[in-house]
């Protein structure tokens, strides 16, 4: 089992100072490095405070001058707000810069209020048709002289420039829910990055069921699958406990975020009232207590052991939580000090 850290700069009050929360970020990301986690993951989002991260490989390549060993992933780019060959030499360029390190995980997009603002009148299926035409033209353009002329992207023979340092370009991974984008991403030869929500062991379970069935169709060598979940190891039940209250807050957020209907001002959303974060009984702290990957050490290892044994080949430790930058740290210290040495 591998291990990872996946983090964003996330800014919940009018308060917290940008510039403090980039340190925040560099120095989880640091820890990650000096503990020789696998690599460290951060997405693209836009218009976000949420989630601030309007281009990963930017951040990447800041991160590389502050690491030393891990791989740099995007977690991830969304397919519809790039054109292939932009995406193809960017990538490249990042992985030249790093020296090899760069791992490009690509998805469809999730937030409508991101879609609106950057693809005007694209939904949900257009974003995934267009993710499925770009992202096996990426290692072709690496590859040098493609052509394409597709129903989204039509060019000329084109090669990336520059080419990557890794040998057929970085690895691809395709975020994966239905048996469909498994059977896409598998077929294509890509890893796959998985992400439950709040429902607990039965979805972790059904997702690698979808990876294994792909792979079942498909005659090349298996591609790798990681699990990235919320994650909060704690010093003692009152610490998880008190976790899970902070998860759940960040859920109903992440929700709101969602849905979309809540007035936007400066990247923040209107502020949910305690009533309202109350009343949202699916995201409850001791429901999240329950499905995330939250516990003591030795709570959190069993649960880790649990997705080993189902097959997954990494768990990406999700920070992302509003949790204070102390409480992230102390978190993430205990799950290299105390949980990561049950796996060597």
């Amino acid at each position: 089992m591998d291990f990872s850290l996946f983090a964003h700069m996330e800014r919940m009050t009018p308060d917290q100072s940008q510039e403090n929360l980039h340190s925040d970020f560099i120095e989880l990301c640091k820890m990650a490095d000096d503990a020789r986690m696998r690599a460290v993951w951060t997405g693209e989002h836009h218009g976000m405070d949420f989630t601030i991260s309007p281009n990963p490989l930017l951040e990447l390549v800041n991160l590389a001058n502050h690491t030393n060993h891990v791989k740099l992933g995007t977690g991830t780019v969304i397919a519809p707000f790039w054109h292939p060959i932009k995406l193809a030499g960017e990538a490249a360029s990042a992985d030249l810069i790093t020296g090899g390190r760069i791992e490009l995980g690509i998805a469809r997009g999730a937030y409508s209020y991101e879609y609106e603002r950057l693809m005007p009148g694209m939904d949900a299926w257009e974003a995934g048709q267009r993710m499925r035409e770009l992202v096996p033209l990426i290692p072709k353009l690496w590859a040098g002289d493609c052509a394409h002329e597709g129903e989204f992207f039509q060019f000329p023979a084109t090669t990336s420039a520059p080419k990557p340092v890794q040998k057929d370009g970085p690895p691809i991974w395709i975020a994966a829910r239905d048996p469909n984008s498994h059977e896409f991403g598998v077929h294509n030869g890509f890893n796959i990055q998985v992400t439950p929500l709040w429902q607990g062991m039965e979805e972790i379970e059904s997702l690698v069921g979808r990876f294994n069935d792909a792979c079942e169709g498909y005659a090349g060598p298996r591609p790798k699958i990681m699990l990235l979940h919320h994650t909060y190891v704690g010093k003692d039940a009152a610490d998880v406990d008190l976790a899970a209250q902070e998860l759940s807050r960040f859920y109903c957020y992440f929700g709101a975020w969602f849905q979309n209907k809540r007035p936007v001002k400066q990247g923040l959303i209107q502020q949910l009232t305690a009533e309202e974060i109350a009343a949202n009984t699916l995201m409850a702290p001791e429901n999240l207590r329950r499905d995330l990957t939250v516990g003591t050490a030795t709570e959190v290892i069993d649960q880790i052991k649990r997705y080993e044994d189902l097959g997954y080949d990494e768990f990406s430790f999700w920070i992302d939580s509003g949790m204070s930058f102390e409480r992230k740290r102390a978190s993430l210290a205990r799950f290299i000090d105390d949980v990561m040495p049950a796996f060597q």
